[in-house]
């Protein structure tokens, strides 16, 4: 007997849709929310698809975040776009102030935005990947929560803090990459306590200090940075940029505003957009002809690029129109339903 369920794509987006309006969020949010979780379920990312909709839930029965809250947007300066979240779901107000950031990066060769006031659940990449498919690079930064042991340290001090940037291409899927500063993401260690896995040596430590494999223990403990000093470092500048430089919280402010409660991280994110037309001078033929012989190269050695394996998975599910979950957490989702 398959331990798997199949859904359709549509299936994947009304079951995504209908739990979270069960749930609290109203339909805008729960759109927009849901754009994000189908498009990683479509492209295989299982720890940021459906499996996210057991945090968004719980983290709305808490009672802290607003499910009807409605973003505000500042024109804040020409090159600077702020939006209030306004204690709901980063996402919607992502929504609301992306064609502002798109409008001053392609007038004035780089834009930043600020999301203040915001609870965060998703991946990156399809927010960077909305620019990249207006010929924009993107680069977009969080926080999180303090899972996360400094090189050399304890205890966590520091989030899992991911970094995605996408660059454009032509004719083809853009450049992208998204990953956690953290060795893994805080959603794969719980898949592998779900599913009762070891985790790979050098990944956590307990909560004496201890290395573990063991992935509750991780859970307890606290998380180890991805290469060392040079992991722990970029995690120390990701808190700065989307925290202090746009007037938010740390990881650890935002564990301490938690107050032990198991919800989504609460604080703030920076997206920067660069326009490549504008800042090569209006040469973009020449230089897209540059980064694609860049591309060749990797690819020639045997490399490959990043999210290469994510856009075969998102071509097949797409030609079958359908994703594969585990029926254990497809039965978990079914119970949020009213």
């Amino acid at each position: 007997m398959s331990d798997t369920i199949t859904l359709s794509l549509a299936e994947v987006r009304e079951l995504s849709e209908s739990i979270l309006m069960d749930n609290g969020f109203s339909d805008d949010h729960a759109k927009s929310i849901t754009d994000v979780i189908a498009a990683c379920q479509q492209d295989d990312c299982h720890s940021h698809g459906l499996f996210r909709l057991l945090m968004c839930t719980q983290s709305m029965k808490i009672g802290r975040i607003s499910g009807s809250a409605k973003p505000t947007i500042v024109d804040a300066a020409p090159s600077v776009v702020k939006a209030d979240a306004s204690g709901g779901i980063s996402l919607l107000a992502l929504d609301a102030a992306l064609p502002l950031l798109i409008e001053k990066a392609k007038k004035n060769g780089i834009a930043a935005l600020a999301i203040n006031h915001c609870f965060h659940f998703s991946a990156l990449w399809p927010e960077v990947e909305k620019l990249s498919a207006v010929g924009l690079a993107g680069l977009a930064m969080v926080p999180s929560h303090a899972w996360v042991a400094p090189a050399g340290g304890k205890r966590g001090t520091l989030g899992t803090n991911p970094l995605a940037f996408s660059w454009p291409r032509q004719g083809t899927n853009p450049f992208t990459f998204d990953f956690a500063t953290s060795q893994f993401a805080r959603g794969e260690i719980e898949l592998y306590r779900r599913a009762g896995k070891p985790l790979p040596e050098g990944v956590a430590i307990d909560k004496d200090g201890n290395p573990t494999t063991d992935a509750q223990a991780a859970m307890d403990g606290s998380m180890l940075t991805f290469g060392d000093y040079k992991g722990s470092a970029l995690s120390i500048m990701i808190e700065l940029l989307a925290g202090p430089l746009i007037d938010d919280l740390t990881s650890k402010e935002s564990m301490e505003a938690a107050n032990g409660q198991p919800e989504a991280p609460y604080h703030g994110e920076i997206i920067i957009a660069f326009d490549p037309n504008l800042l090569s001078g209006g040469n973009v033929p020449a230089n897209n002809d540059r980064a694609e012989r860049l591309f060749a190269d990797i690819i020639e050695q045997g490399a490959r690029l990043p999210s290469q394996r994510r856009y075969q998975a998102r071509e097949r599910n797409l030609v079958r129109n359908a994703v594969d979950i585990p029926k254990t957490l497809y039965n978990d989702l079914l119970k949020l339903k009213n």
